[in-house]
Order: structure tokens, then C-alpha cells, then sequence
């Protein structure tokens, strides 16, 4: 029984995560601000933990904020990895860690597969492409998996901020000039089971199939709640001012694991059933 090591636990892919390895695994869940990855001494933590595997969901995701505090944000997804890699070279860890299209300039009508160069413009971006670099010049054995537009039940996401809008103002504006794949955080944690199952390390877009305008996501989510007669004006990036623009299209295409059998559904597929979890009664 393998014993892996989950950071950032209790965020939207860390309960995701815990849940998919919960029954076959013995599992160690960290969190701050018990285990902070920003501090230098996670190092020696990961060493004493003596995992099999350590897979790396905690992150600075306030990529707005980031503009703010590069630092702060460069401490957690940066450094942090660097220090997790240093505690697994040192126990023969293998690591995962989790990264994000928007690691890419996103230009438009381009779509990206795992080796293209990465581009990444906002604090966060570039935090996490320095991320991925640090981890890389550490370790061998290590996953590099990137998702985007996470979501998952009970998180601080774009389709709870919208359910939320639609209640509060009966109306929506919602860009339609940003693409990029919706991705439930249940998939992604069953593709990264199935990627340690194979055991070929590198660089994987573990998203759900297809890609959609912010505005047709929004669109297909007031549909399944049965509000699909909401009015949602489309509007462009531009109308929507944020003190960071996050990249345009860029959209991720799996190549790496789909070459292993490893696929994740269409995402309308999955979003339906993220309704259904968070609606329940």
C-alpha cells in the first residue's frame, strides 16, 4: 500500500484527491497552517513524512491578488514546490505537481499540448511556470500536470460566482472572448490515479474535453439548474476590468495521456454532474 502525501488537502483538488486515493493508499493530508509549503523547513518535513508519492495541490490561486504580491505569490508556487522536491529527492519520492494553462500566452485560436514553450504574462503565470522550471532542476521522477478552470462542489469557483450573480442580480454580463476547458477537480484526481498507475513521469493536460467561452459555460450551467431563461448579455474581456487579464485561448489539449489510454470527458458531461452534486437535497 503506497503511502502519498497530499498538500493543500483542503482545497478544490486536494478533497478531490483525498477522496480518489482515500480507500486503497495510505495517506498523510497536509494543510496551513499546520504544513506550509513557503517555508523552507516542508523540506525536511517531506523527509521525515518518507512518502511514496507527493502530489502538490496547494497553491496561490488569487491570481488577481498575485499583481498585488509577487512575492507572496512566487513563495507559495514557486518555492514551495522547489522545497517539496528537495524533501522527495532526499526520501526517493516520486512528485506530482500541479500547474496551469495559464503557463501560456494564450493567443488566439491556438490550442496547447504538453512540450510547447511556455509564455506566461500575469505574477501568477509566471509563479507558476517558475514552478514547474524549479521542481524540474530537482527531480527526475516527476509529473508536471496542468489543469484549468478548476472546479469542484462546495468551492470557490466561476460556476458557484455565477449561481451566485444570477441569485443576487437575476441577470448576467459574462465574457465571451476568454476560452479555455472547464475542468472538474473529481476527473482530474482519477486521471492523476491512473497516471501514477503507469508510472511514466513528464508533462500531462489532464482537462476536460472540449473547450467554451466563459459565456458558454455560464450559458450550459443556468441551462442544467433550469434557469436558462435568465438574460446573459455577452461582453468582452475589455468590459470586464480585472487588474490582471488573464490569457485569451489558451486552451490545453492532452496528448501526453491520452497516448496512455488516460481521457477525460466532455466537459458539459462533467459539469452536469457537478450540478447534481452541488444542488442535491
Amino acid at each position: 500500500m503506497p503511502h502519498i502525501l497530499i498538500t493543500g488537502a483542503n482545497g478544490q483538488l486536494g478533497r478531490a484527491l483525498v477522496a480518489q486515493f482515500a480507500s486503497a493508499n495510505r495517506l498523510t493530508c497536509w494543510t496551513r497552517p499546520g504544513h506550509d509549503i513557503a517555508e523552507p523547513a516542508i523540506a525536511s518535513a517531506v523527509a521525515e513524512a518518507d512518502p511514496d508519492i507527493v502530489i502538490n495541490a496547494a497553491a496561490w490561486t488569487n491570481v488577481d491578488g498575485a499583481e498585488k504580491a509577487p512575492e507572496d505569490a512566487f513563495a507559495v508556487n514557486a518555492l514551495g514546490p522547489k522545497y517539496l522536491a528537495e524533501g522527495c529527492a532526499r526520501c526517493g519520492a516520486d512528485f506530482v505537481q500541479i500547474s496551469t494553462n495559464e503557463v501560456f500566452a494564450g493567443e488566439a485560436g491556438r490550442h496547447y499540448r504538453e512540450y510547447e514553450q511556455v509564455s506566461p504574462g500575469s505574477a501568477y503565470a509566471r509563479s507558476k511556470a517558475a514552478g514547474e522550471l524549479a521542481v524540474a532542476a530537482c527531480l527526475d521522477r516527476l509529473y508536471i500536470v496542468r489543469v484549468a478552470w478548476l472546479y469542484a462542489p462546495g468551492g470557490i469557483n466561476f460556476p458557484a460566482k455565477i449561481s451566485a450573480a444570477a441569485d443576487r442580480l437575476g441577470a448576467l454580463r459574462v465574457v465571451s472572448d476568454e476560452f479555455g476547458n472547464p475542468t472538474y477537480a473529481p476527473d482530474v484526481a482519477a486521471a492523476v490515479a491512473r497516471m501514477l498507475e503507469n508510472r511514466r513521469f513528464g508533462i500531462y493536460h489532464f482537462v476536460n474535453d472540449g473547450c467554451a467561452s466563459r459565456y458558454e459555460w455560464a450559458v450550459e450551467l443556468m441551462r442544467l439548474i433550469g434557469r436558462e431563461s435568465l438574460p446573459i448579455t455577452s461582453i468582452a474581456a475589455h468590459e470586464w476590468p480585472r487588474p490582471t487579464m488573464p490569457p485569451p485561448h489558451a486552451v490545453l489539449i492532452n496528448q501526453a495521456g491520452a497516448a496512455l489510454g488516460i481521457t477525460l470527458r466532455d466537459w458539459r458531461e462533467a459539469l452536469a454532474d457537478y450540478v447534481r452534486a452541488q444542488y442535491r437535497h
